[in-house]
C-alpha cells in the first residue's frame, strides 16, 4: 500500500464527517444512495446498527493529507442476520471444530442486498490502497474472517487478486428498453405473461383497491408511520423481528427525500399496504413492503408493477427487484449474477470454504442458465401474438 495514505478506523460515521464522506461518494462512479452518508448515519442514529444489534460500526478511512481518499463501510458482526449472503454453514463448521466464527468483519450496507461500491474511493490508486488496508486490518483484528458483500466486478477482482474467495449469487432485475408506457413493456412480453400481469392488476382493481405513488417531500410523517406499521406486520407474519425501526424511516424521509418513492394501496380512503423504493439517476431499488390487509396479487402490484411504472416515467435504466424469488421471472425481471469476496483467517477453513465455493459456483451458473430459459420476453419467432 502506498505510504501516501493515513489509515483510521471509526466507531461511527459521524466521526468521519458528513462533508468528507459526501465529497468522496460524489467521486465514486459505483456509489448509490445506500452508501450515502445520510443513509448510513440514519441506520446508526436510529439504533438499527450499533447499540447491541450485532452490527458494530468500524468504518475504515484512508486520508491523503486532509482529503478523505477512500473509505469502507465496515462492521464487526456477532451473527449473520441481515446480510443476505448466507454463511450459517460456515459458522456451524467452525463450531464443530471448536473454533469461534463470531465476531467477524463485514463490509456491506446493513439489511440491503444491493450491489454497489464497498471500496469507496476518489481514484483507482486510492481504491487499491483501500483493498490492501482492508485486508491488513482484517489480519490484524484477530477476528475469524472478512466478508465484502455485493461489490462491483472490478472491486471483486481486486479482492480476489489479494487471495479472497469469490462467491456468486443470483438476483432479479428489470431493464428498461426505452419504454414510454407500461403497455409498451407489456407488449415486449410473451402473451401468457402479459395476460397474467393484466389479470393480476385487474384482480386488485376489482377488489376495490387503488394505488398511488408518493415521491420525495410528498411523503409525509403519517405515510411513514403507516409504512412502518406495514413493514412490522410483514415480519410478524413470518414470526421474525424487523431490522429497521420507525425512527430510521422518518430520518430517511427527512435526510434524503429526493431518493424515495412510496407506493401506497388503498381500499377507498383507507391505506392497506405500502412498498418502498429507493432511486438515483439510473436505478430504482425495490426495498421493503408490507400490508395490514390481505388482497390477492397486491404484493405484485405494489412491489413490481407500481415500481416498473415509476421507472418508466423517470426513464430509469434498471429496477432491482432484489434477491430470491423465481416468480419475478414471470413479471419481466431477469436473473443477474452478484458477487461477494471472503477471507478466513484459519488456513484450513479458508481451503475448505474454497472447495465449497467452487462447487457452489458451478451450481449458480447452472441455475442462471436454467432461469434464463424461462424469461418472460417474446422471442422473435413468436411473431405478433395477441391477448
Amino acid at each position: 500500500m502506498s505510504r501516501n495514505y493515513r489509515t483510521q478506523v471509526f466507531g461511527d460515521i459521524a466521526s468521519v464527517g458528513r462533508d468528507a464522506w459526501t465529497r468522496l461518494v460524489a467521486r465514486d462512479a459505483d456509489a448509490n444512495p445506500f452508501v450515502h452518508y445520510d443513509y448510513l448515519h440514519a441506520l446508526e442514529a436510529s439504533g438499527c446498527v450499533g447499540r447491541r444489534t450485532g452490527w458494530t460500526p468500524q468504518h475504515l478511512a484512508l486520508w491523503r493529507g486532509a482529503e478523505l481518499a477512500a473509505a469502507v463501510p465496515l462492521y464487526v458482526k456477532s451473527h449473520s442476520f441481515g446480510e443476505y449472503v448466507f454463511d450459517w454453514a460456515w459458522a456451524d463448521a467452525y463450531a464443530r471444530y471448536g473454533l469461534r466464527y463470531y465476531p467477524k468483519l463485514v463490509a456491506a450496507v446493513p439489511f440491503a442486498p444491493v450491489a454497489g461500491t464497498r471500496l469507496l474511493a476518489a481514484d483507482d490508486d486510492a481504491r487499491a490502497a483501500a483493498a490492501d488496508a482492508l485486508l491488513a486490518h482484517a489480519r490484524a483484528s484477530g477476528l475469524s474472517s472478512l466478508h465484502v458483500l455485493f461489490a462491483p466486478a472490478a472491486q471483486i477482482e481486486r479482492l480476489a487478486s489479494l487471495g479472497l474467495l469469490v462467491r456468486r449469487g443470483v438476483q432479479f432485475h428489470w431493464r428498461n428498453a426505452g419504454y414510454t408506457t407500461f403497455d409498451d413493456f407489456l407488449a415486449a412480453l410473451a402473451q401468457p405473461k402479459r395476460k397474467k400481469i393484466r389479470a393480476e392488476r385487474r384482480h386488485v382493481a376489482q377488489a376495490g383497491v387503488t394505488a398511488e405513488r408518493r415521491v420525495g417531500a410528498a411523503i409525509d410523517a403519517a405515510d411513514w408511520d403507516f409504512f412502518h406499521r406495514c413493514y412490522r406486520a410483514t415480519y410478524a407474519a413470518h414470526g421474525s423481528t424487523p431490522y429497521l425501526n420507525r425512527d430510521f424511516f422518518h430520518r430517511l424521509g427527512e435526510a434524503m427525500p429526493q431518493h424515495l418513492v412510496l407506493a401506497i394501496a388503498r381500499r377507498g380512503p383507507q391505506p392497506i399496504a405500502a412498498a418502498l423504493g429507493i432511486f438515483d439517476d439510473t436505478r430504482l431499488y425495490g426495498r421493503h413492503w408490507g400490508a395490514v390487509e390481505h388482497v390477492s396479487c397486491l404484493h405484485f402490484e405494489c412491489c413490481y408493477y407500481q415500481m416498473i411504472e415509476f421507472a418508466i416515467e423517470q426513464r430509469l435504466a434498471v429496477f432491482e427487484g432484489g434477491a430470491q424469488g423465481a416468480h419475478k421471472l414471470a413479471r419481466g425481471l431477469d436473473p443477474v449474477a452478484t458477487a461477494s469476496a471472503h477471507w478466513l483467517a484459519e488456513p484450513a477453513m479458508h481451503a475448505a470454504v474454497a472447495r465449497f465455493v467452487a462447487r457452489e459456483t458451478d451450481a449458480v451458473e447452472h441455475t442462471l442458465d436454467e432461469l434464463n430459459e424461462h424469461r418472460a420476453w417474446r422471442t422473435t419467432e413468436a411473431g405478433a401474438d395477441t391477448d
